[in-house]
C-alpha cells in the first residue's frame, strides 16, 4: 500500500510539472525559464535575497480571496527592491493558458531598519466557481513561482476551512547571551521574536487537511518585538508560502501587527503584504484592517480588535483609531448578511477574545464585550478568534434549515 501511495504521489507530481511546462509554453515563456522554474512548496527558510545584479526572486508567494470567493483571487509576493513587469499567468491544471494579469506595486519603509519592502498584488477576476487553477507569478529576469488554487463554490455547498492565530515563525538565529557569570557548554540560539518549531508544524497541519482557505486570527509573526522586523516577516512567509500559495490565508490584524513607525498607527507592513477586499469607512491609515468575503452561503467578516480593546499589546496604544468607522461598518455588514436569504452562516474572525478561561488575562475582553458582543448577540454570528493556537477543522454544511437556528 505504501509503495502504491508513493507511486501515486510521483505520478501526481509529474503531471503537475508537465502542466506547469505547458502553461509557460502556451504563454510564450522561453525554455530557460522552464528549467529555472521552482517546484511548488518552499523548503527550509532561506536568507533574505538581496540581489546586487539582476532581479530578486519571487518571494513569499501567497493568495487572498476577493469579496466574492467564487470568482476573485489575489496572488501576492514581495521583494527588497523594485522589479520590472510583475505579472501572473493563469491557466488550468491541464496546462492550458487563460490570461496574464499585471500586478500592482505597494511598498513601505521599515522605520526600525530603513529597509524598503515592495509587494506585488495581481487581482484575478471572472473566475469559474468551484474550479481548480494553476498559476505562475513572475517578474522580469527572475524564475517563475507556481501555485494552484480552487475557487469557492457558489450557493449552498459543503467546504472545509481551518483557523488559528499566534503562529510566529519556526526559525532560530539569535544567539542567546547568558547572564554574567554563566557559561554555556555550547552556543544557544533562540528565536528573534516569539515562535518555535511548532510554527512550521501548524503550516503542515493545514496542508494535511487541505482546506479551501485558512483564517489567520492575528499576531501572525510578532515582528514588532523582533530585532529585525523585515527578516521576521520574511521567515514567516518562507514558512507559510508552502500552504498560502495553494489556498488563501485570510488574516485578521492583531496587536503584534502594530509596528512603531510603520504608518500612523503601525500597521503599514501588514497592509503592504496583504491585499484583502475593500470595505467602507476606511482611510489610508485603516485600509485593509476590516473586510468581508462570501464563500458559498457563508459570510466571513474579519475585524481588527485593537480599535476597541483596552490593551497596549503592540508598539503603541491605538484604541479608537477608526473614530467609530469600523463599528458602523460592522453593524451595517452584520445587518445586511442577516437580511440576505442566500447567507446561512456568519463567521467573524478576530484576534483577542471576548471570554477566556485563562487565570491571567490582559483586559482586552472588556472592549470587545462593550463594542462587538451586542452586535454579535443581535445577529447570532459564529466568532473564531485566537483563543488558542490550535488548528480548528470546521466543516460547514449550509442548508436552508440553518437560518432558523441563527
Amino acid at each position: 500500500m505504501g509503495k502504491l501511495a508513493a507511486m501515486t504521489t510521483r505520478d501526481n507530481e509529474l503531471s503537475l510539472e508537465l502542466s506547469r511546462r505547458r502553461l509557460l509554453a502556451a504563454a510564450g515563456v522561453g525554455g530557460g525559464a522552464l528549467v529555472a522554474a521552482s517546484i511548488i512548496g518552499a523548503g527550509e527558510a532561506a536568507p533574505i535575497a538581496r540581489s546586487e545584479e539582476g532581479a530578486p526572486p519571487v518571494a513569499g508567494l501567497h493568495l487572498q480571496f476577493g469579496a466574492d470567493a467564487s470568482s476573485q483571487m489575489v496572488v501576492s509576493w514581495h521583494a527588497l527592491q523594485p522589479v520590472r513587469h510583475p505579472r501572473v499567468m493563469l491557466g488550468r491544471l491541464d496546462g492550458s493558458f487563460e490570461q496574464t494579469v499585471v500586478a500592482r506595486e505597494a511598498s513601505y519603509t521599515d522605520a526600525k531598519s530603513g529597509q524598503v519592502v515592495y509587494a506585488y498584488h495581481a487581482r484575478l477576476d471572472e473566475l469559474r466557481a468551484d474550479s481548480a487553477y494553476l498559476y505562475a507569478a513572475m517578474h522580469d529576469d527572475a524564475a517563475p513561482e507556481f501555485g494552484t488554487f480552487r475557487t469557492a463554490p457558489r450557493g449552498r455547498a459543503r467546504f472545509t476551512f481551518t483557523s488559528f492565530g499566534d503562529q510566529g515563525t519556526p526559525t532560530v538565529g539569535k544567539r542567546y547571551v547568558p547572564p554574567a557569570g554563566v557559561t554555556l557548554p555550547a552556543p544557544l540560539f533562540v528565536n528573534d521574536n516569539l515562535g518555535s518549531p511548532a510554527a512550521g508544524d501548524t503550516t503542515l497541519g493545514v496542508e494535511r487537511l487541505r482546506p479551501l482557505f485558512h483564517l489567520l486570527n492575528g499576531d501572525l509573526c510578532y515582528a514588532n518585538i523582533a530585532d529585525d522586523r523585515v527578516r521576521t516577516w520574511w521567515d514567516y512567509w518562507e514558512n507559510n508560502s508552502r500552504s498560502a500559495r495553494n489556498r488563501p490565508w485570510m488574516p485578521a490584524a492583531g496587536n503584534h501587527e502594530n509596528e512603531l513607525g510603520n504608518g500612523p498607527i503601525g500597521y503599514q507592513a501588514y497592509q503592504t503584504y496583504f491585499s484583502v477586499p475593500e470595505a467602507d469607512g476606511q482611510s489610508d491609515a485603516t485600509r485593509g484592517l476590516w473586510y468581508a468575503f462570501t464563500v458559498g452561503s457563508v459570510r466571513v467578516i474579519s475585524i481588527a480588535n485593537d480599535d476597541v480593546v483596552y490593551q497596549d499589546g503592540g508598539n503603541s496604544y491605538v484604541r479608537g483609531y477608526s473614530n467609530g468607522a469600523q463599528k458602523a461598518w460592522l453593524e451595517k455588514e452584520l445587518a445586511a448578511a442577516r437580511r440576505d436569504n442566500n447567507i446561512d452562516w456568519i463567521v467573524a474572525c478576530m484576534h483577542q477574545v471576548a471570554i477566556s478561561t485563562a487565570d491571567k488575562f490582559n483586559g482586552a475582553d472588556l472592549g470587545i464585550r462593550q463594542e462587538w458582543v451586542p452586535l454579535f448577540d443581535h445577529t447570532a454570528s459564529i466568532s473564531w478568534s485566537a483563543a488558542t493556537s490550535t488548528t480548528m477543522n470546521a466543516h460547514i454544511r449550509s442548508v436552508a434549515s440553518n437560518r432558523t437556528s441563527r
